[in-house]
């Protein structure tokens, strides 16, 4: 409407107008639309080459944006770091390393955001030697002495697992910075150091709302759910206001619990105190009834939130949940549901849904689904995939073409994977592939308990009762365990 209005007004040959149509565009991921009306342009300045350049990285068109950028007589130093950035985004750093040198040969200089994007990346992608040289250039050029650049410099060192030297950056750093302060303890949660980063939590001389989150998120992960409803009990009692993210990690936390009544109080606080409810907030929710075993609620707050939800998040939570819970009829029905949105599905997604057709043995629906999400969706199978196709055939009694999924796979089988087969081969009765299965299974894990007991089953339902006893045996001498279940967050 606002571009035939200016057309209207014979306006489209100011190159301002027309330069800011193309950045709407662009903004509202029209690139096409945006080329267009750039092309038709009777007049170009730098700054309209430089936004429908940026129109095409951030929509990760980079061999566009390259073919644009070639064409631009008179770059400057956002024209060269909006390319830069273009690579930086599809995590292609040698182009964007050869770009920057590119631009130091045109004696132009980097600014303080570009060595920003480029130090991150190399952090991502944990390219130490090359960050380090960027590292040194933010020296040179006075940079570090800004918070959010003494916290990105460590956050790389924590990416490529150097602590000391993140440690080290903060110590040099200026200490009034509580970014620098929570980039050390993401970082120290990041490489599994949990007491560390406690410890550097209890030094800190003032904390926000991330510092606190941050470390709420480390219990979490680290399976301290006690400790990190705690800290928050801590956290809402130094009056520091929760955010979003606070609360998936302590929605999460409440989940492994599987405490419902401090569910449902953490829903309530939520609601009560207007925390913002994002995709991943709703998942968060909807996952924690759900392993809490109130399936229902776990539905209705799903009904509530579908149509607002703009990522695939809530609909993982509901769909593994309801598969979870042997509802696998209505969770293939809210995945057939899915499939007709504008929303990009994950590999986390397909989980759920092999999961719900394990649960119901439809074994060629999920043979289906799995060839449906290589060939129509490119998503790559990982290893969970493989184990739920495994517990698919496996259960429908298919041993050996369970076994020859194992085969088939590109990475090694782990010991959930054997463990399956071997179930399944008790199960029906299959002694040669289940003997296999469990030597496998004993390479991988020798004090794997389950897998003897397992083995044992197998061997006295065929009648060979000796080796049956002696499994028991080794068993017993070795003092095996059965390893306790756990779940994990879906979303």
């Amino acid at each position: 409407m606002l571009h035939a209005l200016v057309i209207k007004l014979q306006l489209d040959g100011l190159v301002l107008v027309s330069t800011n149509l193309v950045k709407v565009y662009c903004a509202c991921k029209s690139v096409r639309e945006a080329r267009s009306l750039f092309d038709e342009m009777p007049e170009r300045n730098t700054v309209s080459w430089n936004v429908m350049l940026n129109g095409y990285s951030k929509a990760g068109l980079v061999n566009l944006a390259r073919e644009l950028f070639e064409r631009i007589d008179t770059k400057d130093v956002v024209s060269w770091g909006t390319m830069i950035d273009g690579y930086v985004q599809v995590e292609w750093l040698t182009e964007a390393l050869m770009m920057y040198r590119a631009m130091l040969r045109a004696r132009l200089g980097p600014n303080d955001v570009m060595l920003v994007d480029l130090i991150s990346a190399c952090g991502r992608m944990e390219a130490i030697l090359e960050g380090q040289q960027f590292h040194g250039r933010i020296v040179k050029e006075g940079f570090d002495c800004y918070d959010f650049i003494q916290a990105t410099i460590i956050n790389f060192y924590a990416g490529c697992g150097e602590m000391s030297l993140a440690r080290l950056q903060l110590e040099r750093g200026i200490k009034e910075h509580v970014a620098s302060w929570n980039a050390l303890i993401a970082g120290y949660i990041r490489n599994q150091m949990i007491d560390q980063a406690s410890l550097l939590f209890d030094e800190m001389p003032e904390r926000d709302v991330f510092s606190w989150s941050s470390m709420i998120s480390g219990y979490t992960q680290s399976e301290q759910s006690e400790l990190a409803l705690d800290l928050f009990q801590r956290m809402v009692s130094s009056r520091i206001q929760p955010n979003e993210i606070t609360m998936v990690s302590v929605l999460s936390a409440i989940a492994t619990l599987g405490t419902l009544k401090e569910g449902i109080w953490a829903h309530e606080y939520i609601l009560q105190k207007s925390i913002p409810l994002n995709d991943n907030l709703s998942a968060a929710i909807i996952d924690m009834y759900a392993k809490c075993g109130s399936i229902n609620t776990a539905l209705e707050v799903f009904y509530q939130i579908q149509d607002k939800a703009s990522s695939v998040s809530p609909w993982n939570a509901i769909i593994c949940g309801l598969a979870m819970h042997g509802h696998a009829d209505m969770s293939l029905k809210i995945f057939s549901d899915l499939q007709r949105r504008d929303i990009k599905l994950n590999s986390i997604t397909f989980i759920g849904v092999l999961i719900a057709c394990c649960h119901s043995g439809l074994v060629e629906a999920g043979e289906r689904y799995f060839k449906r999400m290589k060939n129509v969706y490119h998503i790559q199978p990982n290893i969970k995939h493989y184990g739920c196709m495994v517990d698919l055939l496996g259960r429908a009694g298919r041993v050996e073409d369970a076994e020859k999924m194992i085969r088939s796979m590109p990475m090694k089988a782990d010991v959930v994977i054997w463990g399956t087969l071997l179930a399944a081969c008790t199960t029906h009765g299959n002694l040669e592939l289940g003997e296999m299965a469990e030597k496998n299974l004993k390479l991988l894990d020798p004090s794997h308990g389950a897998s003897t007991v397992l083995m044992s089953n197998l061997l006295a339902d065929a009648g060979k009762w000796e080796e049956a006893s002696l499994e028991r045996q080794v068993m017993q001498s070795l003092k095996l365990k059965r390893s306790p279940g756990r779940s994990d967050v879906v979303w």
